[in-house]
């Protein structure tokens, strides 16, 4: 199993983007049965440096890599490229 955690710093004034693009990931799973869980969350600690992370786990990392370049998957993202003032991610393995 694939573990794949993003976590986003957005701009300022963008809540209302932030929240359609996360919205949009939650639609995924739903659409994609290679995501075998998905949560999404904003951050509640104003100390935090990041806005929202996603968590979600995949079979293996061609299940990943086919995510990564599903047009679904690249529709939802491209909100995010719009905000996004920083990403940072990592995939482990369980």
């Amino acid at each position: 199993m694939i573990k794949h955690i993003v976590m986003w710093r957005f701009k300022e004034g963008t809540k209302d983007q932030m929240h359609k693009f996360l919205d949009g990931l939650m639609g995924l799973p739903a659409q994609m049965d290679i995501i075998k869980s998905m949560q999404v969350g904003t951050n509640v600690n104003p100390k935090e440096k990041f806005d929202a992370t996603l968590i979600c786990e995949f079979e293996n990392m061609d299940d990943l890599n086919s995510y990564a370049t599903d047009p679904r998957h690249l529709a939802v993202a491209s909100i995010c490229k719009e905000i996004a003032l920083e990403r940072v991610a990592i995939d482990f393995e369980e």
